[in-house]
């Protein structure tokens, strides 16, 4: 993560000024936060608001739910209510809050409950919080309350420690949009004490609640992370408030501890002592590198070096950053610290000479001078003495490019010849600037050394040439002597400058080659949903990058040892099995086993090593560079994050998937239980009737029993029909039995079928003229046809007319299937066919367990037809249309 040190911070932050001056034209929002359901958010919050209106707070009730508790109703009363906007959904009517209402009303302060529930569809937003953002953006006040549980980042950690998933959840951005959070806290076992006197769930839901949710460890959790929450919501409030008023001093309200890390070896037992620091104060802790000017000057291995410091940072458990700085390190650290109320700073002590600091400074002693309140932890090295920096050498071996005198004395010559050519035609005697160009191209395109030879080969041309007496070295006029010092001194400095941008320019095109090579490599991962996939991925980038041939193996099933790989001999698997468990680089070039022929990288994730990731190369000596073992090792971190990232989503999927045959058994047992139980006790009561007191009936009485008694078994055939071919056509054993049929034929057959369940409607068909033979299942397209009908019967008013009409197009052949019912609503057609899905309506509400529709588009999907429903414009009712394609008709000649 990168990131700039602010500048001037004794002055108030600008951003924080800005986002002040936004925050008071708006309302103000106050959270009450708690860790599950019962532990009294709403009863705070009534409580708070009575206190309100006491001191004349304009205060009304937006929506408040009390789930029928005593206490919470007590409060209810006094306050101003707007009264709920009711939604007409499905049949029934919804409560919502009137967010127009309170606009109009434009209180000072309202009681919004409930912040993450879901809105009735049709509502001006989808969410609750929406409407909170436009209460708050009209300079309305809003205290609402929410569960921990409903925030957006924590939904998957309690996903896994209740096992249950919350589906009403809240962007984090909403609580950090809060002035205040309030956490309503009590022990777990008060809130169980309360749940088992009945004033969180009555009834079974209470009981359930003890087996389940409310258990001391969920709640336990839960508490924590709610009281988390909160302290990172008051921390950054707290750094707000310093940013906003431009307070320079740390305020040392929690311990935070700095280390400073460079590219010394030593840099790694600061690392160590900060953490040791940080455990003792139980602080949080970051590592910090300032990247300088200096910092390209660093070869490979002092690079690797700082990359191994922050990397040792983040096993540590610590917080590893690499950010901007300037030439005055002292003051960019204690502004990053100031910035994040950082407390604590740890620093090594300098191994330079007392000359260096003298010309220099000394970075820890400004620190001490200018630290003020905080605290600085000077920590000595005790191997400083056997690692001694080294002095620093005139210019770095790549600059030392000998094969390039001669284009750069090719170069003086060329400046030499322009400026005889000026002077020629000009009597211009001042022609140094020429030879500047010369130095700044040797400096630009060769590096330090060249241009050096090309300053000082410039200052010997210019004399010989163009200074009088011409033609030798000596300079006669002191003025010319001045002159001549001066100009080599700025062709030294010039080509110095020139130098060093030349070094920034390849630096940076370097890192932003490898950042592009990354980038490309993170987006491909992105897309990526199988484990196989990524194995080649993975290696293809380490082949493109490195020219290495990479290897990626993963544990098997049972996550103890890696999947053995072809080609690999014993030493390979041993490294490779090693670096799994121990989480350590073995093989060639690490210390463990270095006998093998491929280095082994762990893949390390938060939860674990995932699998390992191997490099070779051909031929001798080192495999890897410092810098490609940094990328190597990104690369790495990458890959293990996408295996994760992968396992997760396969979990998740399983999750749902289980979740989803949850759902339809207990729906299937729902409709079993109530509509086979229903028909089997008129069954059962008909024929006990008739066994023990049939002499008492005459016959019109015992035909009626009869009757029912039929009707009745007829349902349940039907509803076991459904299952059976339910289950059918989830196995895929469905195999049609293609015939030549006629469709008049199978309507006929469907309609007697169905005789005396229409025998209350009005049942019309009609045909259009010249309807092709069709090869289809007779048996299916009847029930098809059947379970139309039925559905019909079932849901239009008696006396209504049912019409089936047939009529051939082009290209097809459709029937449809209409009725004078209340029709479909137009949220459920899509979800019609499914499996056990009905509509809801209270008197609409129909026996039966929502496998008839799914069974007629699983019988039309097999025979090559497709079906589906939709709403009549004319009157209300539904259409259902089976649209048969012309691959299924018979020609005239296969008829005949």
């Amino acid at each position: 993560m990168n990131s700039t040190v602010p500048s001037e911070p004794h002055r108030p932050s600008p951003e924080a000024l800005l986002e002040r001056v936004q925050r008071e034209q708006h309302g103000k929002l106050k959270v009450f936060l708690g860790a599950a359901p019962g532990v009294g958010k709403t009863y705070e919050m009534l409580s708070s608001a009575r206190k309100k209106q006491r001191d004349g707070v304009d205060v009304v009730i937006g929506i408040v739910e009390t789930h029928g508790r005593r206490e919470t109703m007590a409060l209810v009363e006094g306050l101003p209510l707007i009264p709920r906007r009711r939604v007409p959904y499905e049949g029934r009517e919804l409560e919502e809050m009137d967010l127009d209402a309170i606009l109009a009303r434009r209180p000072q302060l309202v009681l919004v409950d409930e912040l993450a529930h879901t809105n009735a569809p049709g509502s001006r937003h989808p969410k609750r919080y929406l409407d909170v953002q436009e209460l708050l953006a009209a300079g309305i006040d809003v205290w609402s309350t929410i569960n921990i549980q409903h925030l957006e980042s924590l939904n998957d950690i309690v996903a896994g420690i209740t096992r249950v998933r919350v589906r009403e959840t809240v962007p984090d951005a909403i609580l950090d949009l809060a002035d205040e959070v309030e956490v309503i806290d009590i022990t777990p076992t008060e809130l169980i004490e309360r749940l088992r006197e009945g004033k969180v769930y009555q009834g079974e839901a209470g009981e359930r609640a003890l087996q389940g949710y409310f258990n001391t460890g969920n709640l336990t959790a839960l508490r924590e992370l709610a009281l988390r929450r909160t302290a990172a919501q008051v921390d950054e409030q707290l750094r707000h408030h310093r940013r906003t008023h431009g307070i320079e001093e740390v305020w040392p309200a929690g311990d935070r501890v700095l280390v400073c890390v460079n590219e010394s070896p030593g840099a790694q037992a600061l690392v160590r002592h900060a953490k040791r620091l940080a455990d003792r104060l139980d602080a949080p802790w970051t590592a910090l590198y300032l990247e300088t000017a200096r910092s390209l000057q660093l070869d490979e291995a002092q690079r690797d070096q700082v990359a191994e410091n922050l990397r040792l940072a983040e096993r540590l458990d610590g917080n590893a950053l690499s950010i901007a700085g300037s030439s005055d390190i002292a003051g960019d650290l204690l502004a990053y610290a100031r910035e994040h109320n950082i407390s604590h700073i740890v620093t090594g002590k300098s191994q330079r000479s007392r000359w260096f600091e003298l010309r220099h400074g000394s970075v820890v002693d400004q620190l001490v001078r200018r630290a003020r309140n905080i605290s600085i932890h000077v920590v000595a090295d005790p191997q400083a003495e056997s690692r001694r920096l080294p002095r620093r050498a005139f210019a770095r071996p790549g600059d030392w490019n000998l094969a390039a005198i001669l284009p750069v004395t090719l170069l003086v010559a060329a400046a030499t010849g322009l400026g005889w050519l000026l002077h020629a035609a000009t009597q211009v005697h001042n022609v140094a600037l020429i030879y500047l160009a010369a130095v700044m191209i040797s400096a630009t395109r060769y590096g330090m050394v060249p241009s050096l030879y090309a300053a000082l080969a410039s200052s010997g041309a210019y004399n010989f040439f163009f200074l009088g007496p011409r033609y030798t070295f000596t300079v006669a006029d002191p003025a010319n002597v001045l002159s001549l010092v001066f100009f080599i001194a700025v062709s030294v400095v010039v080509s110095q400058l020139m130098a060093r941008l030349r070094q920034q320019a390849l630096a940076t095109r370097e890192q932003a080659y490898d950042s592009a090579e990354l980038l490309n490599f993170t987006r491909r991962l992105a897309g990526l949903r199988k484990l196989e996939d990524l194995q080649a991925v993975t290696t293809g980038q380490v082949a493109r990058i490195l020219d290495l041939q990479a290897l990626l193996l993963l544990p098997d099933d049972d996550g103890k040892r890696l999947s053995a790989e072809s080609g690999l001999d014993d030493k390979d698997l041993a490294a490779a099995q090693w670096s799994f468990e121990k989480g350590e680089a073995t093989g060639r070039g690490a210390d463990t086993l270095p006998g093998a022929s491929r280095l082994w990288l762990p893949l390390r994730t938060p939860s674990g090593i995932v699998g390992v990731l191997g490099a070779q190369r051909d031929g001798r000596g080192a495999l890897l560079e410092p810098s490609e073992r940094r990328m190597l090792d990104t690369i790495a971190d990458l890959a293990a994050i996408t295996i994760e990232r992968i396992r997760l989503a396969k979990q998740i999927d399983q999750a749902r998937m289980l979740a989803e045959t949850e759902q339809l058994r207990s729906a299937l047992l729902t409709s079993i239980s109530h509509d086979l139980r229903t028909p089997l006790a008129s069954i059962m009561g008909s024929i006990s009737s008739l066994r023990s007191y049939g002499a008492m009936y005459d016959d019109a009485q015992r035909e009626e029993l009869l009757t029912t008694a039929q009707d009745e078994t007829e349902r349940m055939h039907r509803f076991v029909g459904n299952l059976l071919d339910m289950t059918r056509l989830d196995a895929g054993a469905l195999q049609p039995k293609r015939e030549t049929c006629e469709l008049q034929e199978i309507v006929g057959s469907a309609l007697q079928r169905t005789a005396r369940l229409l025998e209350r409607h009005q049942v019309s068909t009609a045909y259009s003229h010249e309807l092709p033979m069709l090869t289809l299942d007779f048996v299916l397209m009847e029930q098809v046809l059947v379970n139309l009908l039925e559905n019909a019967g079932k849901y239009a008013p008696e006396g209504t007319r049912i019409e089936i009409s047939a009529q051939r197009h082009r290209y097809a052949v459709s029937i449809e299937v209409r009725d004078e019912g209340p029709g479909i609503p137009e949220a459920d057609l899509q979800r019609i066919f499914d499996p056990f899905f009905r509509i809801r309506g209270g008197d609409r509400q129909r026996a039966g367990i929502g496998l008839g529709l799914a069974v007629c588009r699983g019988f039309v999907d097999a025979m090559g037809g497709r079906i589906r429903a939709r709403n009549r414009r004319e009157r209300s009712g539904s259409i259902f249309e089976i649209e048969l394609p012309s691959s299924l008709f018979v020609s005239p000649a296969e008829a005949a």
